[in-house]
């Protein structure tokens, strides 16, 4: 799959919001993440407030197949988020290069604990896992991970 990646803009933020309510609600199917995304849209632009980036990684025919929230000062992977119908059609790998490129010093990420999926797919691009907490909103228990080049 051919792919463009781009500052995502906000002729775009109502499909990146319902691709991040989406992605997530595969995760935790009992949780409400429409009811969420207001939180998620001031989280955004804290982050981009500070610095952070969000790119999109955008199809042939100008579609958004993924999207990766990065805070390059810091390397913190703060999301990233495919269709679900483009998993395992390489956007994640896709957008993690990107990503990598975007910090080359090296990123480090929280993981959902039971996001077994993400996991593996983190040890696969050589992240490691460096430590575990708990989620400030939701309560639930993280994972920490650290990819350096």
């Amino acid at each position: 799959m051919s792919l463009r990646f781009a500052a995502v803009g906000s002729s775009q933020q109502a499909d990146l919001l319902r691709l991040w309510a989406g992605s997530w609600r595969e995760v935790y199917a009992g949780i409400d993440f429409e009811a969420r995304i207001p939180w998620f849209t001031e989280h955004m632009a804290a982050l981009e407030a500070k610095g952070g980036l969000r790119i999109g990684a955008f199809r042939a025919d100008g579609g958004l197949a993924g999207f990766i929230l990065l805070d390059p000062a810091t390397g913190h992977l703060d999301q990233i988020c495919v269709r679900h119908d483009l998993k395992g059609d390489g956007v994640a790998r896709a957008l993690m290069a990107e990503a990598k490129r975007l910090s080359p010093a090296g990123l480090t990420l929280d993981v959902n604990a039971m996001n077994a999926r993400a996991i593996a797919f983190y040890r696969r691009e050589a992240f490691e896992k460096t430590g575990e907490g708990v989620n400030p909103t939701s309560g639930l228990p993280i994972a920490r991970y650290r990819w350096r080049p």
